[in-house]
């Protein structure tokens, strides 16, 4: 291995990350339409869509880990991005008082539309809603828009759960997260 430094230009290491992200949206088309040809369109989905979650449940936690290591709370604005600042067009913005992200040129979704399967795309974005709650259970992400449902980019709120949603989630058995191993 060299161990003198190499640098790269700017242009490279994208190209790089976007390998990679391109390499991990096929994975998830991989599985996903082996669960829908294994097991049926609606059982493959919903398995698949579980993944996605239980992904997304790994991402929040390490993002919860971080951000407690740092001696911060989990609350929206320690929230320490989980995406590499390369290859990601993510705009700021203000829509009526409330901050979001807009992810504009997707390449997950590029390639999901380009294999034409954006639905099992779809799926994976559900990750979203899941790393948010694992970071922190006072929060839920709500994709407002999605490039995968025909809009223009992909555009994400975070917000403080209504406590209306809190107390039937807590008196609703059915809404408790299962249990992995």
């Amino acid at each position: 291995m060299n161990t003198e430094k190499e640098l790269l230009t700017k242009e490279e290491a994208t190209r790089q990350v976007l390998s990679i992200v391109k390499r991990m949206a096929l994975l998830h088309y991989s599985f996903a339409r082996t669960l829908v040809e294994k097991l049926g369109e609606k059982k493959g989905k919903e398995i698949a869509r579980e993944a996605a979650e239980f992904y997304g449940e790994l991402v929040g936690k390490k993002v919860l880990q971080n951000t407690l290591a740092k001696g911060l709370q989990p609350i929206p604005e320690n929230y320490q991005e989980d995406l590499p600042s390369l290859g990601w067009n993510i705009e700021r913005v203000i829509i009526e008082g409330e901050p979001r992200a807009r992810v504009h040129d997707c390449n997950l979704a590029q390639v999901w539309k380009e294999l034409g399967e954006p639905s099992l795309g779809r799926l994976y974005c559900y990750m979203d809603q899941a790393k948010y709650a694992a970071y922190s259970p006072e929060l839920e992400c709500i994709h407002v828009k999605n490039i995968l449902d025909g809009d223009p980019y992909c555009e994400l709120a975070v917000r403080q759960v209504a406590r209306e949603k809190k107390r039937s989630a807590q008196k609703d058995p059915t809404g408790a997260k299962k249990k992995r191993g």
